[in-house]
């Protein structure tokens, strides 16, 4: 099997998700700008940053992460929302927490914004326990 092809990246991407996205591909920057508005609706109180090379967010703890290929979109999906939706999840599920979605296809939105709430809620209930 061969690896998947990562976007090209370069010093700018590593800085801001507004760089990253203007980085990718041409094919895969609707999608990726797609992504980032539902997970900002779904959570906007959560920190945007890059993690890994790859815009990530965080609120009370890791939500959720995104990333760009020639080929697909890559989302990387946290903890208690992963297995609350698993069964949505499986027809974009390559392994245990990573979904692909082909460039061109339609990004399953509603279902990202279910799995952002979920784990910003999950996030948040944990982070008072801790208190």
């Amino acid at each position: 099997m061969r690896k998947a092809a990562r976007m090209r990246t370069s010093t700018s991407s590593r800085n801001t998700v507004s760089a990253y996205i203007a980085d990718a591909p041409a094919p895969a920057r609707k999608m990726l700008r797609e992504l980032r508005a539902a997970i900002r609706s779904a959570a906007p109180g959560a920190e945007e940053m890059i993690s890994y090379r790859m815009p990530y967010y965080s609120y009370h703890g890791r939500l959720i992460y995104f990333a760009g290929y020639r080929h697909h979109i890559g989302v990387y999906v946290m903890g208690a929302a992963r297995k609350a939706y698993a069964r949505e999840l499986q027809k974009y599920q390559t392994s245990k927490a990573t979904l692909h979605f082909p460039i061109g296809s339609p990004l399953p939105l509603g279902l990202v914004k279910k799995l952002v709430r979920h784990q910003a809620r999950e996030n948040r209930r944990a982070a008072a326990a801790r208190r």
